[in-house]
């Protein structure tokens, strides 16, 4: 039952924002009654917590998902770049997430605790694709750890940038964002892939 409170949690939160829904919208969403939720989730707060941590557990499980069948390294760096931008900026539910955890980060300092272990692992991840994709020949940089950094704030800056201009989140200018993270990470651009 926890699971379920948190990814209606996630959806609710998603779609209005944490200030616009309430645990009796999420028990509804969820299909139990609210002493349920109460039995699981004290306040909203751990309701919003759990949201969190539903959405850092369900975006790794999807990118090792999805990179599990590639061996080549550049591949598994190219694919896992795909599957960021599709899921972290054209997916608005997951946008709208990020930016919502972003603004409560700022007064909430476990919020922000959660945050920077999830970057941190993501972060770490992609410093590895990134070396290893080099080792291969896939990428050309001296210093994997900046290449990271400056695509990962990239990607950030999209996401604050969707809220003025929406229409940068969105499938026509989905390959040119992918191909401007690769060139941040020293790739060079091939076709699209699918994903």
């Amino acid at each position: 039952m926890p699971a379920l409170l948190s990814a209606s949690a996630f959806a609710l939160f998603a779609q209005k924002g944490f200030d616009g829904v309430n645990l009796d919208q999420i028990a509804s969403h969820a299909g139990v009654t609210k002493g349920s939720l109460y039995w699981h989730f004290r306040s909203k707060h751990e309701l919003v917590k759990a949201a969190c941590t539903h959405y850092y557990r369900h975006y790794q499980r999807q990118i090792n998902e999805e990179i599990a069948h590639l061996i080549d390294p550049g591949e598994r760096l190219r694919h896992t770049l795909a599957v960021a931008v599709r899921t972290c900026l054209l997916d608005e539910a997951n946008r709208v997430f990020t930016m919502e955890i972003f603004t409560l980060a700022v007064h909430d300092p476990e919020i922000r605790r959660g945050w920077q272990q999830f970057y941190d692992s993501v972060r770490c991840f992609y410093i590895g694709l990134v070396k290893a994709a080099s080792l291969a020949g896939a990428v050309q940089t001296n210093d994997p750890e900046q290449a990271v950094n400056l695509m990962l704030a990239t990607m950030e800056g999209i996401k604050l940038r969707a809220l003025f201009e929406p229409e940068i989140c969105s499938s026509e200018h989905e390959l040119r964002v992918l191909r401007g993270l690769e060139r941040i990470l020293g790739m060079t651009p091939t076709p699209p892939i699918a994903v």
